[in-house]
């Protein structure tokens, strides 16, 4: 049977927190446009401290290669059960990485403590804790709360639902839970710990930059690529 493929979404605060509000993330959090890595004034905005990021990247083969490595070195991810430092899923639905990536943005660290009691979202994560990778993956292809999420956010944004001018975009959340920083997306084998964080340290702290999209920017630019085509949002408390 062929798998559920839906329009991708884009990566911007208005589709995101139109996400959040179908899925019951308290109005207290809000997601807010990266303009910039480096620049201070461009970054006052955000409120911080920032509890997750949200990435698009384009899959350039450095990029691809470097993935491809890591995995290679890892397992099948058993991780579940209520010590499991963060929650990940595995994407099987096409094209639903953007609304996978804000539940790993959503249901882990600190913003899971907004998330509003009896909502869909508190379900999805409840229901997710005691499950396998498999098993976790297909709750989610077959909830018709996440499914109705994503389409209800299809058509926002600045372009009409299309995939083609977003094929070959990823989407990758940057989480600081259990006093790490993880990488989570839906397409690699688990969760990755990209190294520890101090309490005083965000996902938009310079360490944690370093960890995380720097890293992979670092990677394109050492291999003499171009800049990434990338988008970024950031997920905060209203200040």
């Amino acid at each position: 049977m062929e798998r559920k493929t839906w329009f991708m979404l884009e990566n911007n605060p208005e589709v995101f927190n139109q996400l959040a509000a179908k899925l019951g993330l308290s109005p207290e959090l809000s997601f807010y446009d990266v303009w910039s890595l480096d620049e201070p004034e461009l970054l006052a905005h955000i409120p911080r401290p920032a509890m997750a990021l949200l990435v698009t990247l384009p899959p350039t083969p450095t990029w691809k290669e470097d993935c491809q490595v890591e995995d290679s070195r890892k397992g099948d991810y058993e991780g579940h059960g209520p010590e499991e430092p963060v929650i990940w899923f595995k994407q099987t639905i096409g094209n639903a990485c953007g609304s996978i990536g804000f539940l790993h943005c959503a249901i882990n660290g600190p913003a899971a403590e907004f998330i509003q009691q009896n909502s869909d979202l508190d379900k999805i994560r409840r229901d997710a804790i005691p499950l396998k990778t498999k098993e976790r993956a297909d709750m989610l292809y077959n909830s018709i709360p996440f499914e109705e999420a994503h389409k209800s956010c299809e058509k926002l944004g600045d372009t009409a639902p299309s995939n083609e001018h977003l094929m070959g975009q990823h989407f990758v959340a940057f989480v600081k839970a259990d006093g790490k920083l993880w990488e989570l997306e839906g397409s690699r084998k688990g969760p990755i710990d990209r190294g520890a964080l101090r309490d005083d340290e965000d996902v938009l702290s310079p360490r944690a930059l370093d960890l995380g999209l720097r890293r992979v920017i670092q990677l394109e630019q050492e291999a003499g690529g171009n800049d990434l085509q990338l988008s970024c949002i950031a997920l905060s408390r209203k200040a």
